[in-house]
């Protein structure tokens, strides 16, 4: 229990977006490479949940909520590169806008014509940004973080460990995904392709994507 002097942990896990269509919304969430938790029904209820790439939160849609379609507007997705993120998307089929800055500062819509083409003229880290929406409007904005300001980031209470049982379920998982590794190729050192593997799943990607990591890493170790 935590004290009277610190709060209680309260992440933000779910923000809930209303869509009219909800295999068109998954279909265009998915085509950003992200990545698809759940998808479950119930009578006349059904909920889709996708998260972002290496992302902490996720975003929820279906049928059933009391959400309008179109109707949350300014999710801010933060890159770490504007360009390379936008270009990920146009390569995707997403229309994203050009990179613009805010005229009195980032969300600031209260002056005329507050968004200005072109990056932050300063180059400063939260104030370059690019927007895109999907299929029902919902809006989205990139917003360029390069270096966060003091204060802004969470010092982890657990030091750098892990969750044991999460891990064991994940060594687990790595070891199934290994064994069809192991039957067709030569002899190697099982931690070589088990790191690559363990790796790209603690950052988010799927089975399939970290197990096509690993192989990658196998085939570089080969040939130096």
């Amino acid at each position: 229990m935590a004290s009277k002097n610190e709060p209680v942990d309260m992440k933000l896990e779910v923000v809930i977006l209303g869509v009219s269509d909800v295999d068109r919304a998954k279909a265009f969430y998915e085509s950003l490479g992200w990545r698809l938790d759940i998808d479950i029904s119930n009578g006349d209820f059904r909920g889709v949940q996708i998260t972002p790439h290496n992302s902490g939160a996720s975003i929820i849609f279906g049928k059933g909520m009391a959400v309008k379609p179109g109707s949350t507007k300014n999710l801010v997705l933060a890159v770490a590169d504007i360009d390379a993120a936008r270009s990920d998307l146009l390569a995707r089929g997403v229309d994203v806008s050009e990179v613009f800055h805010y005229a009195a500062g980032p969300f600031n819509e209260t002056v005329e014509n507050p968004r200005v083409g072109g990056r932050d003229p300063e180059g400063r880290s939260y104030f370059s940004f690019a927007s895109f929406e999907d299929p029902d409007g919902n809006g989205w904005l990139l917003q360029e973080i390069t270096t966060r300001f003091p204060g802004r980031e969470w010092e982890s209470k657990s030091a750098g460990t892990a969750n044991v049982a999460t891990v064991a379920e994940l060594l687990h998982e790595t070891s199934e995904h290994h064994d069809h590794y192991e039957k067709t190729h030569g002899p190697h050192h099982w931690w070589n392709w088990y790191a690559p593997y363990f790796s790209a799943r603690q950052k988010g990607s799927s089975p399939e994507e970290a197990a096509a990591a690993a192989d990658r890493y196998m085939d570089n170790l080969s040939t130096n």
